[in-house]
C-alpha cells in the first residue's frame, strides 16, 4: 500500500518539483518504509512514491520502477492478488524479472497488452504508468474502486494522487468549490465520485482508465469493469452446480488470494459472521492467524460488549488473538488526529480508524476487513425494504406526480414529528433509484436550501443528478437482490465505507484488505446469490469447522458506540448541533 504523484505537462512548460515533492511528503503515513521521485529529461513527466512495504521488501521494490529497455515507468498502489500467475506467464514469454514484486508485473503486462492490461488484474489498485515511446501516462483504478485516484487538469498538465490533500498542494490546481460534491455531501453524508469539494480536482471512477499524451492532452476516462456490468453478466451466466460447495470455493479462494504476502497478515475481529467466517477459512487457508478485536470499556460485561464473542470465535479456530481496549478519553485525544486526516468530509470513519490503529498497535502490517459481506448477500434492511417499498408504491396510479404535491404540502408538518423522508414515500417510493434515495439519503434533496445557499444547491443538484445516476447503476439489472447489490456497492460501499477504510487505515500506515470485495468472487457468486437465494448464514457454514450455533443466529449489530459524542468531548461549539446531522455540519464546517 503506498501514496503515489504524478505530473504529465502535456500542453508544454516544466513539472512543479516542489510542489509535487510537498504532495508526495503529505501522504507519508501511507508510505513510511520508503520514497521515490522521478523526472524525465525535460521535466515534463514526474512520478512520486510512497512505500509501504508489503510484497518484495527489499529495494528492489522501490518506486518510481523503470523498464529502461522499453521507456516506461510506473507508480502503484495496491495488490495484485494474482501476480504469481501473471509472472509466470510473462516469464514464459521471455521478459525478465529483477523483483518480486507485483510492480515490476504491472509493468511487463503493459509491455505485453497495453491498456488491455486491467483485463487480467485481480487486486484493489490505482497507478499510472509512463510510456516514453507513445509520450503518454495511462491511469487506472480497480472495478470496485477500493483504492482511490484523484487527478487535475488545467488545460497544461494534468496532475493526480492519493489523496484530495496531496493535490490540494499544487498551486495551479483549482480550488473553487464544486456545487455538486457539497450537494452531495448533505445528501448522502459523504462526497459521491467523481466529485470533489473543489472544482478543478475529480475521482477517477472506479473501473475506469485514463489516458493522456502529447499532443492531445487528457483523454475522457474509459469504463473496463463496473459492478453493475459484472452483475448483469453475472444474470446471464448459467450456473449448475450445488450452490454450498461453490460457494465455499470461492469464498476460501478468496482468502487465500488476500493473504499473499511478505508480511504477518491479521484480520479484524468482531462477533459477527463476516470477519468470523473469514477467520475460519483464514485458519483453513493459512494455519496461523492473527486477529485483533477492538473494546470498549464502557460496554465491558454488557450486552453491547462484542469482545467475548469474538475470543470465542479466536479460540476456536486457534488464533494469535489481541484485544485492545479503548476508552472515551482515548476518542477525545484522537480528535484533532482523526479530522486531520479525514480526506473528504464524511459521516463515518471512526470505527474504522480506531480498529486499524489497534491492528497497528498490535504489530500487523496489514489486515482483512469482513466490508462487503452486507452488500454481496444482502445484510442490509434495504434488501426487502427497498424491494417491498418499490411494489407497493409502484401499484399506485400517477404516484410521483401525486407524491410531489403531496410532499410540498406535508413536509413542513411531518418533519416536525418523524423523519422528513416519509413525507416523499409517494414521491422517490415507486422506483428504485428513489427508494434508495430515501433510505440511504442524510437531507432529502427539497430539504438542501434550509443548509446550503440555493443557487449552490440548484446549480448542484443538476450536475449531480442523483437519481438519473441510481436509475443508470441499477439498470439492466433483473434481480431484486443484485439489483440493490449494485446499488449499495456502487454508492454506500465505494463513496463510504471503501474510501473511509482508505484513508483510515493509511493514518495508521496499515493496508487493509477486503476478501468479500473482489471481482472474481463477485462473478462466481453472484449468479448463486441469484439463483439459490444465499444469505449471510449460507456464508457462514463454508468452513470446515463450522462457527458457534449461537453466533450464527446472532442478530446483526452496528457499530453502537457513541462515536460522535467520544469524539467531541468537551467541545462546546458542537453543543448546538448534536446528532448525525449535526456532526455533518460540524465535519463540514472543519473542511472549509
Amino acid at each position: 500500500m503506498c501514496g503515489i504523484a504524478a505530473t504529465f505537462c502535456y500542453g508544454g512548460g516544466q513539472v512543479d518539483r516542489e510542489g509535487l515533492m510537498e504532495a508526495r511528503e503529505c501522504m507519508r503515513a501511507r508510505g513510511p518504509d520508503a520514497s521515490g521521485y522521478w523526472e524525465n529529461e525535460d521535466r515534463r513527466v514526474a512520478l512520486a512514491h510512497r512505500r509501504l512495504s508489503i510484497i518484495d521488501l527489499s529495494e528492489r521494490g522501490a518506486q518510481p520502477m523503470a523498464d529502461e529497455t522499453r521507456g516506461m515507468r510506473v507508480i502503484y498502489n495496491g495488490e495484485i492478488y494474482n501476480h504469481r500467475p501473471l509472472r509466470e506467464e510473462l516469464e514464459g514469454k521471455g521478459y525478465e524479472f529483477q523483483s518480486d514484486t507485483d510492480t515490476e508485473v504491472l509493468l511487463y503486462l503493459y509491455a505485453e497488452h497495453g491498456e488491455a492490461l486491467v483485463e487480467r488484474l485481480r487486486g484493489m489498485y490505482a497507478f499510472a504508468i509512463y510510456d516514453g515511446d507513445r509520450k503518454g501516462l495511462l491511469m487506472a483504478r480497480d472495478p470496485y474502486g477500493i483504492k482511490p485516484l484523484y487527478y487535475a487538469d488545467d488545460g497544461r498538465a494534468v496532475h493526480a494522487a492519493s489523496q484530495v490533500q496531496a493535490l490540494r498542494k499544487m498551486g495551479d490546481v483549482d480550488t473553487s468549490p464544486d456545487p455538486a460534491g457539497h450537494v452531495g455531501f448533505f445528501l448522502w453524508g459523504h462526497v459521491p465520485e467523481p466529485h470533489t469539494l473543489y472544482e478543478g480536482i475529480s475521482a477517477l471512477p472506479a473501473g475506469h482508465t485514463l489516458w493522456v499524451d502529447r499532443p492531445n492532452g487528457m483523454q475522457a476516462p474509459t469504463a473496463f469493469d463496473t459492478v453493475p456490468d459484472a452483475l448483469r453478466e453475472a444474470e446471464a451466466s448459467p450456473n449448475g452446480r450445488s450452490p454450498q460447495p461453490a460457494l465455499r470455493e470461492a469464498l476460501l479462494d478468496s482468502v487465500r488470494h488476500h493473504l499473499i504476502a511478505d508480511v504477518d497478515v491479521g484480520l479484524f475481529l468482531s462477533a459477527g459472521l463476516d470477519s468470523a467466517t473469514l477467520t475460519a477459512l483464514a485458519s483453513e487457508a493459512h494455519g496461523q492467524v492473527n486477529t485483533v478485536t477492538l473494546g470498549f470499556e464502557e460496554f465491558r460485561g454488557t450486552p453491547e460488549d462484542e469482545v467475548p464473542g469474538a475470543e470465542r470465535i479466536a479460540e476456536r479456530y486457534g488464533t494469535d488473538h489481541e484485544t485492545v481496549w479503548v476508552t472515551q478519553e482515548d476518542f477525545a485525544e484522537a480528535h484533532d488526529d482523526f479530522l486531520g486526516a479525514m480526506d473528504q468530509p464524511t459521516i463515518d470513519g471512526a470505527n474504522s480508524y480506531f480498529v486499524s490503529r489497534a491492528a497497528r498497535e498490535a504489530g500487523l502490517k496489514v489486515a482483512l476487513s469482513g466490508l462487503g459481506g452486507d452488500e454481496l448477500f444482502g445484510g442490509y434492511p434495504s434488501f426487502s425494504q427497498i424491494p417491498r417499498l418499490v411494489s407497493a408504491v409502484g401499484a399506485v396510479p400517477g404516484a410521483a406526480t401525486i407524491g410531489k404535491g403531496v410532499r410540498a404540502v406535508a413536509a413542513p408538518v411531518v418533519e416536525q414529528m418523524t423523519s422528513p423522508k416519509y413525507a416523499g414515500l409517494l414521491e422517490y417510493g415507486g422506483d428504485y433509484a428513489g427508494a434508495y434515495l430515501l433510505r440511504r439519503g442524510l437531507y432529502m434533496p427539497w430539504e438542501l436550501p434550509e443548509v446550503l445557499n440555493p443557487d449552490l444547491v440548484a446549480e448542484g443538484m443538476a450536475a449531480l443528478q442523483p437519481r438519473l445516476r441510481l436509475q443508470k447503476t441499477a439498470s439492466g439489472v433483473q434481480d431484486e437482490h443484485l439489483r440493490v447489490t449494485a446499488l449499495e456497492s456502487s454508492w454506500y460501499m465505494r463513496n463510504q465505507l471503501l474510501r473511509d477504510t482508505d484513508w483510515a487505515s493509511m493514518a495508521h500506515s496499515l493496508e487493509v484488505r477486503t476478501p468479500l470485495v473482489d471481482r472474481t468472487l463477485l462473478r462466481r457468486v453472484a449468479p448463486l446469490v441469484a439463483r439459490h437465494g444465499l444469505t449471510k448464514q449460507d456464508m457462514a457454514r463454508t468452513s470446515t469447522e463450522s462457527l458457534p450455533e449461537d453466533l450464527l443466529n446472532r442478530p446483526k449489530s452496528g457499530f453502537t458506540v457513541p462515536v460522535r459524542e467520544w469524539l467531541l468531548a468537551g467541545r462546546p461549539e458542537y453543543e448546538s448541533a448534536r446528532g448525525l446531522r449535526g456532526w455533518a455540519q460540524y465535519i463540514y464546517n472543519r473542511h472549509m
